[in-house]
């Protein structure tokens, strides 16, 4: 069986951080992973990819503030968020795809069932 559990949302001000973790229930260092987040009524939206050599791609409205790493010893994904905004309110969802490359957002098929990150002014 395949899985992602996120952890780690929860609720913080503007300028606080918050870590958020997605555990896999397998070796995922070979797997193009990413973070996504949506907002009622609008398209999910990627927040940063990271591929199968570790090269990453952050959203620009995030880039400077959230950092991607990886625990491959524990099959874990972390998101680093730093200086919180309250328009990064939105559940979080780690995903993978079945490549090393990163396709767009219909080419991954395995996805966790988010966490609630709130920021309030």
């Amino acid at each position: 069986q395949v899985q992602l559990v996120e952890s780690g949302g929860g609720s913080a001000q503007a300028g606080g951080s918050l870590r958020l973790s997605c555990a896999a229930s397998w070796n995922t260092s070979s797997n193009c992973m990413a973070w996504f987040r949506q907002t009622p009524g609008k398209e999910r939206e990627g927040i940063v990819t990271i591929s199968g050599d570790a090269s990453t791609i952050y959203a620009d409205s995030v880039k400077g503030r959230f950092t991607v790493s990886k625990d491959n010893a524990k099959n874990t994904l972390y998101l680093l968020m730093n200086s919180l905004k309250p328009e990064d309110t939105a559940m979080y969802y780690c995903a993978a795809a079945w490549t090393s490359g990163c396709p767009r957002i219909r080419g991954f098929g395995v996805w966790g069932q988010g966490t609630q990150v709130t920021v309030s002014s």
